[in-house]
C-alpha cells in the first residue's frame, strides 16, 4: 500500500509541470497579449508597456518561465488583482466555505442516491425500478443554475422555511475560529450559530448535490444487478446465510467499488462545479470568487484555481485507490 501511495506521489510532479506550461502558455497567447487583455479600452501603448515591465512580460519567454516556476515552488501565486492580496490567501480565506458546501452536497448525494441504487435494484422491472430511474433521469438533465433558482424561490420565498442566500445570518454574533461556520458554531457552544449556518448550506448543497445523487443511484443499481447474481452471492444463499449479512457483505460491499470511483470523481466536480451555486445563493466560497475573477480576467486568481483542482483531483484519486485496497482485499494483493 505504501509503495502503491509512493507511486502516485511521483505521478503528481509530471503532471503539475505539464499543467504549468500550458498555464504558462495559455496566459501569453491571448490575443494581443496578457497586457493588452487585462487592460481592455485602456491598452494604450504606454500603459501596455507599463504592465508588461511591471509583470515582466517583456522578459525572454525561458526567463520568464522559470521566474514564474520559482514563485510556484515557492507557494506564490501572485496577488489578486480584485482585492490585491495573496492568492494563497483568498483561497484559505474562501475555501472552508467550498469545502463546507460541497461536504454536505457529498453526503446528501451519498445518503439517497446508495440506497435509491439499491432499491431500484430490488425491485428491477417493477414501478419503484420506473420511479428512481425517473429520479435519477430528471436529476441529470435539470441544469444545476435552473434547479438552484427554483428551489430558492420555493423554499426561500415562497415557503420562507429556508434561508435564501449567504452563510449565516448577519444579525448572529457568532465566533468563527476556523471559517467552517457550522463547526465552529459546534466547538464554541453556540449552537444557535452552528444550526443556522447549516440551514443555510440546505438549498445550496441539494441543488449542487443533485446531479452527483443522480449518478451514485444509476452506479449503484448497475453494479448491484450485477454483484447480486454472481456466483458466491448464489453460494452464500444456497448456504442459508441470514439475507442481511449476503446484503451488507457480499452484494453491497462488492458493489461499492464502482460506486467510490464515481463518488471520487464527483468529488472534484462539485468543488469545481460550485460557481454557479455560490453565485445564485450569494455563497461566500472559492466558486463565487472563480466568478468575479472570470469577468474581470483575474489570471492570478485563474491559475491558482487550475493549479488548485488539480491538486484536489490528485489528491482524490490517491483516496480512491487507497479505499479500494481498504474494501477489495484482491487489490492489495494485486
Amino acid at each position: 500500500m505504501l509503495r502503491l501511495i509512493g507511486r502516485r506521489l511521483l505521478l503528481l510532479i509530471p503532471t503539475l509541470f505539464g499543467l504549468s506550461i500550458l498555464l504558462f502558455l495559455w496566459v501569453r497567447a491571448l490575443p494581443g497579449g496578457p497586457a493588452t487583455a487585462l487592460l481592455g479600452d485602456k491598452a494604450t501603448p504606454d500603459a501596455v508597456a507599463r504592465v508588461n515591465e511591471a509583470y515582466g512580460f517583456d522578459r525572454p519567454l525561458l526567463e520568464q518561465y522559470l521566474l514564474y516556476m520559482g514563485r510556484l515552488l515557492s507557494g506564490d501565486f501572485g496577488n489578486s488583482l480584485l482585492t490585491n492580496r495573496s492568492v494563497l490567501e483568498e483561497f484559505a480565506s474562501r475555501f472552508p466555505a467550498t469545502l463546507e458546501l460541497t461536504a454536505f452536497a457529498i453526503i446528501f448525494a451519498v445518503a439517497i442516491g446508495i440506497p435509491l441504487g439499491y432499491w431500484a435494484a430490488r425491485n428491477v422491472g417493477r414501478w419503484q425500478d420506473q420511479i428512481a430511474v425517473l429520479l435519477s433521469l430528471m436529476g441529470v438533465v435539470v441544469p444545476v443554475f435552473f434547479l438552484a433558482f427554483i428551489l430558492k424561490w420555493l423554499f426561500a420565498v415562497q415557503l420562507g422555511w429556508l434561508p435564501p442566500d449567504g452563510r449565516q445570518n448577519p444579525r448572529i454574533d457568532a465566533t468563527h475560529y476556523t471559517n467552517f461556520f457550522v463547526w465552529d458554531g459546534m466547538i464554541t457552544g453556540e449552537y444557535d450559530a452552528a444550526w443556522d449556518a447549516l440551514m443555510h448550506l440546505v438549498l445550496p448543497g441539494v441543488a449542487l448535490g443533485t446531479i452527483p445523487l443522480a449518478i451514485i443511484a444509476r452506479i449503484t443499481r448497475a453494479s448491484v444487478l450485477e454483484v447480486q447474481h454472481a456466483d458466491f452471492v448464489r453460494t452464500a444463499r444456497a448456504k442459508g446465510l441470514a439475507p442481511r449479512l449476503i446484503r451488507d457483505r457480499f452484494i453491497l460491499r462488492n458493489a461499492l467499488l464502482p460506486v467510490i470511483t464515481t463518488l471520487g470523481l464527483q468529488l472534484g466536480l462539485l468543488i469545481s462545479g460550485a460557481v454557479l451555486t455560490e453565485t445564485v445563493f450569494a455563497f461566500n466560497g472559492i466558486g463565487s470568487f472563480l466568478w468575479d475573477a472570470i469577468f474581470n480576467l483575474d489570471f492570478p486568481v485563474l491559475q491558482g484555481f487550475i493549479i488548485f483542482i488539480a491538486l484536489i483531483y490528485s489528491v482524490i484519486n490517491l483516496l480512491v485507490d487507497v479505499s479500494y485496497g481498504l474494501i477489495d482485499p484482491r487489490v492489495r494483493v494485486t
